[in-house]
């Protein structure tokens, strides 16, 4: 699986395990439940962050999540 496979896997369980979230609750969740992983994946340790807004990014323009312009939440489609 590549990293914007994984990462997308990640920010949708993020989204269905906890509902509308910010960009931090993602990172968090994302954090307390793959901390192991990304300390194994390499440069992916250093840059997931950033990655992670990327690759929601795209599942936006893919119609899968939408950012709200209220709260700035993201939440799935």
């Amino acid at each position: 699986m590549t990293k914007k496979e994984l990462l997308k896997k990640w920010i949708l369980d993020a989204l269905q395990d906890d509902g509308d979230s910010t960009v931090t609750e993602v990172a968090k969740h994302i954090w307390v439940n793959h901390e192991a992983d990304l300390k194994q994946a390499g440069d992916l340790l250093y840059t997931w962050q950033y990655d992670m807004r990327w690759v929601a990014q795209e599942l936006q323009d893919n119609h899968l999540i939408v950012k709200r312009k209220t709260d700035r939440k993201w939440a799935l489609r």
